[in-house]
């Protein structure tokens, strides 16, 4: 579970305090300093490497990482390595909430992506995802090594009390030895009644080698904590156009506390909404067999080991609790419930939830054809997944999974070829039957072709648990439900010199899972289609000019229950360039817009965006003014955005976009961040 913020700032300032030490360098990926046979060699007052004082030497010999840093990373579960990124010109690359993705009306809220998006994992499912954008997860979850202490202090503010906090650090104890930690934490008072909302992440990570090369063992904790207050929409959104004091705040919601609430960046409380809660540790270790050798050279001896073959365990356990609540019902609001919903409530509280217990263990065995290429490998596993949940105060249940894994992967020497092929198969349990498969095939046609990239992806799937009698959560119909199958075929063409990317992606999908309305789940047993084509091109104008623009464009077949905008692209029009030296420069205009469309309603009940089929909404551009900029290691961003929201009748900004039916969008809005690094 999420620690109250209080105590991880103690936490974070604690281990700041303990990471004074520097580390020794890693010269090489695969070559690790033998300690115990080099004499000649050294260390200064920060533990670096030197050459020894011998004869007549009058200098001592510094390690060439003495006064700089290098630092790189890898996502979990890839072998690529990667380095951190400086850019400016891109906003959404330091914000989590992407620009292809839209929340009701203020960051923490729920959020759902413009493009047809599915749940493409099988097995178990609790089903609640309308905060995965801001999650901090596996997949997300960034693997250092660096020579030196790395730090990275971020913080955004916005309007009406808006805020962001984020910090990073990570440091190599010993060369073998490297740990981080990520904290991240967001509030948002709201631009209606009943709308604050704010994140909580952590993550920390243990990252250990042995000396010899043949054990490595890798810790990661993780918890995210996501509050937000639900309002249900305005009452009557036609009150917009008639506002006393050009505030959307004035007007009543159709759920929670009637009254002007004060807006309070450090206020999480939450007495009409949802708070779901989510913690995982993941302990992997393996061990190598394989061959040794040595290289020597004038004055260091470094051991060398290539594996053969792994043996590898990975272990995780992780907790979880998803309720949404009304703790202040009166008669008023149960007849509001009644009204807007349809729900029949008898009582002075609202509490629906649900909590998990899983713990799962995997075993695989790895063998690598080539000992010089750790990224080409063939991998097979089985795993045993127990799970326990709890409903309400009495409802309790216990599940198990027994599901085979098997995974290639080959990233040529020369990269020219980079080929991933995975896939799981549930044998028994609880979703037995379930299955995923995926490959993709990249491919470097040339320094001026660029790279190709195809892949073909299936999954099957069992319905969320949501939909099982057992969650206390009110779903209507929850009976029937076949396993839902997707599949889907992609392709990608990009061209880093002349600065544009192709892609496109065809899904045909079967069983679909869906929602039509607060609490009624349904399932679409026709096969359905839908193409999403998108192009990225870099022009550049002229010497400081440069015009970045996105397109995506999707198309359904026949008539699934699924309304997606036919087209959405960003445009940007940027002034940007090195001056004075260290001063780096991007300012200028940003344009976002969709095309009309019968946009998802939502149920803050369930948590689920839902089908509707009867209005449309169809939004002015999204417009944006930014500079951002950097000078060294410090970064600066100063936004203002939805300028589309102005009045000229009037010369206010009252022209709200919506984000789904009854819930309108932000007006003007000023957002002012920065983010600063630090080399210890």
């Amino acid at each position: 579970m999420a620690l109250p913020l209080r105590q991880n700032i103690l936490i974070i300032f604690i281990l700041l305090l303990a990471g004074n030490g520097v580390l020794l360098a890693q010269t090489r990926e695969n070559l690790q300093l033998s300690q115990g046979t080099i004499s000649n060699v050294g260390y200064d007052s920060q533990g670096r490497p030197i050459k020894k004082k011998t004869g007549t030497d009058s200098l001592q010999r510094r390690d060439r990482f003495a006064d700089s840093i290098t630092i790189f990373y890898r996502f979990f579960d890839s072998t690529r390595n990667r380095t951190i990124d400086s850019s400016i010109n891109d906003f959404t690359t330091r914000f989590p909430l992407p620009y292809y993705y839209h929340s009701l009306g203020n960051y923490g809220t729920a959020a759902q992506s413009f493009f047809f998006n599915p749940l493409m994992k099988p097995g178990f499912d609790a089903g609640f995802h309308q905060y995965d954008i801001y999650k901090f997860t596996l997949e997300n979850t960034k693997l250092y090594q660096t020579t030196r202490p790395y730090t990275e202090l971020g913080y955004l503010l916005g309007s009406k009390a808006e805020q962001l906090i984020n910090i990073t650090h990570t440091q190599n104890k010993k060369s073998n030895l490297n740990f981080s930690f990520e904290y991240r934490f967001s509030n948002a008072p709201g631009n209606v009644k009943n709308q604050n909302a704010s994140q909580n992440n952590f993550r920390f990570t243990l990252d250990y080698k042995s000396l010899n090369k043949k054990y490595e063992a890798l810790l990661i904790y993780i918890s995210n904590k996501s509050a937000s207050s639900e309002n249900g929409g305005l009452q009557d959104v036609s009150k917009l156009d008639s506002l006393a004091l050009n505030d959307p705040y004035e007007l009543e919601t159709r759920i929670g506390v009637s009254g002007t609430a004060e807006r309070n960046p450090f206020n999480t409380t939450v007495n009409t909404g949802n708070i779901y809660k989510e913690s995982m540790i993941l302990l992997r270790q393996h061990y190598d067999l394989g061959k040794k050798d040595s290289l020597v050279t004038d004055s260091v001896t470094y051991k060398i080991f290539y594996p053969r073959f792994r043996i590898e365990h990975e272990f995780r356990l992780s907790g979880s609790s998803y309720s949404f609540f009304d703790n202040r019902v009166d008669s008023i609001h149960s007849a509001r419930y009644l009204n807007y919903f349809n729900y029949v409530n008898d009582s002075a509280t609202i509490r629906f939830k649900d909590s998990w217990n899983d713990m799962t263990n995997e075993f695989s065995l790895i063998s690598f054809p080539e000992k010089t290429n750790l990224s080409q490998f063939l991998k097979a596993g089985i795993a045993v997944q127990n799970l326990k949940g709890s409903f309400d105060t009495i409802t309790s249940t216990s599940l198990y999974n027994v599901y085979v894994l098997g995974e290639y992967r080959n990233r040529t020497r020369n990269q020219v070829w980079d080929i991933e092929a995975n896939g799981q198969l549930y044998l028994s349990g609880y979703n037995s039957g379930d299955y995923a498969a995926y490959i993709s095939m990249k491919r470097l046609l040339g320094k001026k072709l660029g790279y190709l990239n195809i892949g073909f992806q299936n999954v099957n799937r069992s319905p969320s648990f949501l939909l099982n009698p057992l969650s206390s959560f009110p779903v209507k119909n929850r009976t029937g439900f076949g396993k839902e199958n997707i599949v889907r075929f992609f392709a990608s063409y990009e061209n880093p010199r002349n600065g544009w990317k192709l892609g496109g992606e065809y899904f045909a999908v079967s069983n679909y899972m869906y929602f039509d309305s607060f609490f009624t789940a349904r399932q679409d047993a026709t096969l359905f289609n839908i193409l999403h084509v998108n192009a990225e091109k870099k022009f550049r104008l002229s010497k400081f000019w440069n015009w970045y623009t996105e397109i995506h464009v999707q198309q359904t077949t026949g008539q699934p229950p699924v309304n997606l905008p036919f087209l959405l692209t960003r445009n940007r029009i940027a002034f940007e360039g090195n001056f004075y030296t260290n001063l780096f420069l991007s300012t200028g205009i940003e344009i976002t817009y969709h095309t009309g469309y019968k946009a998802d309603n939502y149920s803050p009940f369930l948590g689920q965006y839902f089908y509707q089929n009867t209005q449309t909404i169809s939004n002015r551009p999204d417009i944006n003014a930014f500079l951002h900029f950097r000078i060294k290691s410090f970064k600066g961003f100063l936004r203002v955005e939805n300028l589309n929201t102005l009045n000229l009748s009037s010369f206010s900004f009252n022209k709200l976009n919506f984000m789904a039916v009854q819930y309108p969008g932000t007006a003007l809005w000023i957002h002012f961040g920065i983010w600063w690094n630090f080399i210890n």
